[in-house]
């Protein structure tokens, strides 16, 4: 039977934890805080599960010291938060000092407890006044973006040394503004491609200017992909596959590292966009600008099949065994990690690769004991620990493993009903409990150090 400790990485291995503002600050009109788009989002009827907001979501930020403790006690190295647009800048684009206190505030208490922090500068809660002139539609947002960039380099550029522009673009303009599921909930296929190239063109601007400021740390930025399979080696299955691999994978890495979008998706986009006259000169340049590394999020992957008559990607989605699944409805599947990695590595990129998110929703409850039990998702996590131990193994450049979630949060349009934290969180008391997978997590760590002779 194989020991569930017996992973192997290098001494300077990254094992960190994760979480975004909106799904745990709460406090969203204290302090200066303005609106986002989530606010307007999860308090319109039908948008989340059960009409529920982040307007508390783990109270985070009257609590970030306990939760600093949590993490410190974890005994990981660093800890991936993102900061909150509309907490930093007021509607009038100005620096909202309160805001950049209370990450000072929390740098504070990480600093304290030997915990290096990374910062996301955008995980999706796009401040509600920007929404209202078009949100990431309108090229303008790219100005505000890097104004917002500028005030939190000037304010924490000596006290992050990783930074992530944004997390996820997929999520941030397929599926906020195409498909309709997150903030601002739009259906227009016009809208989110525009959406994507602003967001990258965002990241390369921010970039240079991390540059053009002499800040030495590492910038980078996160794409959620994943490996998308075929469901028989047909012709017309494997182009579906490839028709999804562009959607999720190519339309996003091909800017970053070779400084084009892909030809086949441009033309599954152009009945929506016509002529790509918002792609300027100099724009794709802008958006390759050399980076630190890559992020990647990875939960599962996609079999997918030709199914003609349906929109956009005219392809299908095989739904997996019940018995291979997360509460989310996907697939348990470590092996694609590792494929997907190596593809990385083969195919785009030498950069450092960093998994900035990875883990996994079942349905917890409080047993008799007062405890968590979770062994699935001890086991999903080993699992794909083990996947990125044999790409490293094998020579990958991979330098880290930022688990999500560090507790459960407000899930986005699930609301509170998924749970993917290793820390579980009553809502009603705000009482953090560790779950067994916290403490298996923990463990690990610690003989981690214990092998590198590093306490």
């Amino acid at each position: 039977m194989t020991d569930k400790y017996d992973l192997t990485f290098p001494a300077d291995f990254i094992f960190g934890v994760a979480t975004s503002s909106y799904q745990i600050e709460g406090a969203v009109a204290e302090d200066g805080r303005t609106p986002s788009h989530w606010d307007t989002f999860s308090h319109t009827p039908g948008k989340v599960l059960g009409q529920e907001t982040g307007d508390i979501a783990c109270d985070h930020y009257h609590r970030y010291r306990q939760d600093v403790d949590l993490i410190a006690d974890l005994g990981v190295s660093s800890y991936r938060f993102s900061l909150a647009w509309p907490r930093i800048v007021t509607e009038d684009n100005r620096l909202n000092t309160r805001g950049i206190d209370f990450y000072h505030r929390l740098l504070d208490a990480l600093a304290e407890r030997n915990v290096t922090p990374a910062a996301t500068i955008y995980h999706w809660d796009l401040p509600q006044w920007l929404a209202d002139r078009g949100g990431w539609a309108n090229r303008d947002t790219v100005r505000y973006f890097t104004d917002y960039a500028q005030m939190v380099f000037q304010a924490f550029g000596d006290r992050i040394p990783q930074w992530i522009t944004h997390n996820e673009p997929w999520c941030a303009s397929f599926l906020s503004y195409g498909l309709g599921e997150h903030a601002p909930g739009h259906r227009d296929w016009r809208e989110a491609v525009l959406a994507s190239h602003h967001i990258l063109l965002s990241h390369g601007e921010t970039v240079k200017l991390y540059r053009a400021m002499g800040l030495k740390g590492q910038i980078g930025i996160t794409l959620n992909l994943n490996v998308t399979d075929p469901k028989t080696d047909t012709d017309a299955d494997r182009a579906a596959a490839r028709r999804g691999d562009g959607f999720s994978n190519r339309w996003f890495l091909d800017p970053l590292f070779r400084g084009a979008y892909p030809e086949d998706m441009l033309d599954i986009f152009r009945p929506y966009v016509q002529n790509f006259r918002f792609i300027r000169p100099g724009d794709l340049e802008t958006i390759s600008t050399p980076m630190n590394f890559l992020g990647v999020n990875y939960y599962t992957r996609s079999v997918v099949f030709d199914e003609p008559g349906t929109s956009l990607l005219q392809l299908g989605h095989v739904v997996p065994a019940k018995d291979r699944v997360t509460e989310m409805g996907w697939e348990v599947h470590p092996d694609s990690l590792y494929r997907l990695l190596k593809r990385l590595a083969g195919e785009y990129t030498a950069l450092p690769l960093y998994i900035t998110e990875n883990g996994a929703a079942y349905p917890d409850a409080v047993d008799a004991d007062g405890q968590v039990h979770d062994p699935l998702r001890t086991a999903y996590v080993q699992s794909h620990l083990q996947a990125a131990q044999r790409f490293v193994e094998e020579g990958g450049a991979l330098k880290g493993y930022y688990l999500w979630s560090l507790m459960d949060n407000f899930e986005w349009a699930y609301g509170y009903s998924k749970r993917f934290g290793i820390v579980y969180v009553d809502f009603a008391s705000q009482e953090r409990i560790l779950k067994d997978s916290a403490k298996w997590y923990k463990e690990l760590i610690a003989r981690h150090r214990l092998r590198h002779g590093q306490g």
